[in-house]
């Protein structure tokens, strides 16, 4: 079962270690942690030498704790694993604007309440995750991955046709955070 621990050590084997790709509008990243998130986390050492430790620190209170996304984990660890993974590549909040936008498509009868898509998973919307699961089961928590990641590559695709720098990342972006 994936657990917030697991679910950071995935995302840092996806990472790797250091790159600082001048096309990379994030900058220079140590672990996938980049060096204005670093800062502004209280680190100010070299990035090379960021430890791993403090990456999942970072990783663990910027796209977990603080968008409560580990709520979501208990709810469901894959669904919970997708929310820090897209969290971390395209931000917290966009994650939870398509987690909010797929229960809002799926809840064509009304089983829970609508959504106001605010990029913020509070109760409201973990009460509708929760509903949508008892409603759907293991067939409605894997359609609402796929659709995620539908979403996730949708962004990944206006990325790569708006800034045509951004496309020698498309391919491993979708190989290993969508295909996962």
């Amino acid at each position: 079962m994936k657990t917030v621990h697991t679910i950071i050590d995935e995302i840092l084997s996806v990472e790797g270690g250091h790159s600082n790709d001048p096309d990379d509008p994030g900058g220079e990243t140590m672990h996938g942690i980049t060096e204005a998130v670093a800062r502004q986390s209280g680190y100010y050492g070299p990035m090379r030498d960021l430890p791993i430790e403090y990456a999942r620190d970072i990783y663990r209170g910027r796209y977990v704790t603080i968008p409560r996304f580990d709520q979501v984990v208990a709810i469901d660890p894959d669904i919970g694993a997708e929310l820090v993974d897209t969290g971390v590549n395209m931000g917290p909040h966009r994650a939870a604007e398509f987690l909010q936008r797929w229960l809002n498509a799926f809840n064509y009868d009304r089983r829970y309440p609508e959504l106001f898509v605010d990029g913020r998973i509070g109760p409201v919307t973990l009460e509708a995750l929760k509903g949508f699961v008892q409603w759907r089961g293991a067939e409605g928590r894997k359609a609402l991955l796929c659709a995620l990641n539908a979403l996730q590559g949708a962004r990944y695709l206006e990325i790569a046709e708006a800034k045509p720098s951004q496309r020698k990342f498309v391919y491993g972006w979708v190989t290993k955070r969508v295909m996962q």
